[in-house]
């Protein structure tokens, strides 16, 4: 669903990048309270994985494909702070080095893909882990949902805001039925990617899931005829299956197999939005892509002549960049502690 340069006039595209910019400055001090020296490499995994996750394109429909937007995915790992920090990290990094979505569109992008999947998914989230039994099938259950919803409520934003600044004479009820029809579809393998990373992080490390704080519930002791909670120094801690540096070097390598070796299988068929916009002609204005002559533009490398060492190079350059720049940015905004005894 990127937005190319072209498709949105500029006094939206400049509203929404003062949108854009404001939701990170909050997002920067939100992402303090969720991110210490556990969490903060997490974080900049979690964006790596976003970025090859979306060199996946997934057929949909008869000529349209789809791609995590990875909102609900980064909120209900590391939280809605540092999931708006992700996706518009992972967006970034789009717009600058591979020519995908259209950087005078940066803040329509972010508006559309970062705050709104992050915000709406969460927000499902937290509503249904409030009235699910506190499980580990529930939060999956949850989070399926959750992803669910957030694919057509960011295509009803895109449909919101070409009314306000779209370039083309098209009718809007074509456009919303459309964008909203086809998302629903994506949405269904966005909830399903979702559920799928999630239910793998908890089956091994819970206490690192920023969704599933509070997932095990205490043990109770009769005493008196009463239950009460177990005191803390009684109560058994399980073991981590697996150290937390066991999870990021997993999770990276199956990034860079995802985007390095995967993404040349993936559909070639447009997305949702480049379909929609070519059969009903919102893309007559597109503009090219300043970054058009990138070495990387396209997600292929300059000068390598063979299509699959071109895309897979590319996709491994950027899964390696992702992860060094949103893991830069995470480190540096993480909660200090002064001491800390953490379960390695």
């Amino acid at each position: 669903m990127h937005v190319p340069d072209g498709f949105i006039d500029a006094p939206v595209s400049a509203a929404t990048g003062v949108v854009a910019a404001a939701a990170i400055a909050v997002s920067l001090r939100g992402a303090r309270r969720e991110l210490d020296e556990r969490t903060a490499p997490l974080a900049g995994l979690v964006a790596a994985f976003i970025f090859a996750v979306q060199m996946l394109n997934f057929p949909v429909a008869a000529g349209t494909s789809g791609h995590l937007l990875g909102g609900a995915l980064a909120a209900i790992l590391v939280g809605p702070y540092t999931g708006v920090l992700c996706v518009s990290v992972v967006l970034l990094m789009q717009g600058i080095l591979f020519a995908d979505g259209g950087l005078t569109a940066l803040g329509v992008n972010i508006t559309d893909m970062a705050i709104t999947t992050t915000v709406v998914a969460y927000a499902v989230f937290r509503g249904l882990v409030k009235v699910l039994p506190r499980t580990r099938r529930s939060i999956t259950v949850a989070s399926f949902t959750a992803a669910l919803l957030s694919v057509p409520a960011a295509a009803l934003v895109f449909t919101l805001l070409y009314s306000l600044g779209g370039t083309t004479d098209v009718s809007l009820d074509k456009v919303a039925t459309a964008m909203i029809g086809v998302h629903v579809l994506i949405g269904v393998g966005e909830a399903a990617i979702t559920a799928l990373t999630v239910g793998a992080v908890i089956a091994v490390r819970p206490d690192l899931v920023h969704g599933a704080r509070g997932l095990e519930q205490r043990l109770k002791l009769r005493v008196n005829g009463e239950l009460v909670d177990t005191p803390p120094q009684l109560e058994p801690v399980a073991a981590p299956r697996t150290s937390r540096r066991g999870l990021w070097i997993g999770g990276l390598v199956t990034s860079l197999l995802l985007a390095g070796f995967v993404s040349f299988y993936a559909s070639s068929n447009p997305d949702g939005l480049e379909k929609v916009s070519a059969d009903h002609g919102i893309d007559q204005k597109a503009k090219e892509h300043t970054s058009a002559d990138s070495p990387l533009a396209d997600y292929g490398v300059r000068d390598v002549d063979d299509a699959r060492l071109s895309g897979g190079l590319a996709g491994v350059i950027g899964v390696g960049v992702t992860v060094v720049a949103g893991t830069g940015v995470f480190w540096a905004v993480r909660k200090r502690r002064s001491t800390t005894s953490q379960v390695a």
